[in-house]
């Protein structure tokens, strides 16, 4: 379980395909805190650490962990949003995040507006995900509020400092990024559609 508060960012050092898998290493400043077996989000993937060599840091992703995020868009040198699991008794200041992602979403309008950034993103509606106004929503890990929310896309507004210490920096149109859908949105969708 997450929060969407991002702790730091990692770099990519290298990928490495095996069979259906992929196996990535890191380069991270809490490498040196983590254990083989913990579950750290990765642009809000969830993955677990399979090996660990000084500052470095290795997790592996499945056919099916690649075929619904945007880890094959991942070049080494890219930057990634990574936050530990949550402790139990610590505060929720993002919302509830499981780290399992819904769905890529594509960067329609990233733009400048005057001391903050505001973004547009589109999803693929068939899949019955849904964003409300002032809602939750998880995009590469971030925990945002939805500021505009359409048919299949949604807006957010990012603050100075989250656009510094995160990913966000580096979006533009066309950029492939990770959303992860409200879950308790996600059940009430559920429950409606089955009546």
């Amino acid at each position: 379980m997450f929060t969407g508060i991002i702790e730091t960012l990692g770099t990519v050092q290298e990928i490495k395909k095996d069979k259906d898998n992929v196996h990535i290493t890191i380069a991270s400043s809490i490498t040196d805190e983590l254990q083989i077996d913990q579950s750290v989000a990765h642009n809000g993937i969830c993955m677990t650490v399979v090996a660990i060599n000084k500052n470095l840091y290795t997790v592996t992703a499945i056919g099916e962990t690649i075929k619904k995020t945007n880890i094959s868009h991942w070049q080494t040198g890219d930057n990634i949003n990574l936050e530990r699991a949550m402790k139990l008794g610590d505060r929720l200041d993002g919302h509830i995040v499981q780290g399992h992602v819904d769905q890529i979403g594509n960067c329609i309008v990233a733009k400048e507006t005057n001391g903050s950034w505001y973004y547009t993103f589109e999803y693929d509606e068939s899949l019955e995900n849904i964003t409300i106004e002032k809602g939750s929503i998880t995009v590469n890990g971030v925990s945002l509020t939805v500021v505009d929310s359409g048919k299949n896309n949604f807006s957010v507004a990012i603050i100075p400092y989250t656009f510094e210490h995160t990913n966000f920096n580096s979006f533009k149109e066309g950029t492939k990024v990770n959303l992860e859908f409200d879950v308790i949105g996600k059940y009430v969708s559920k429950l409606y559609a089955n009546k």
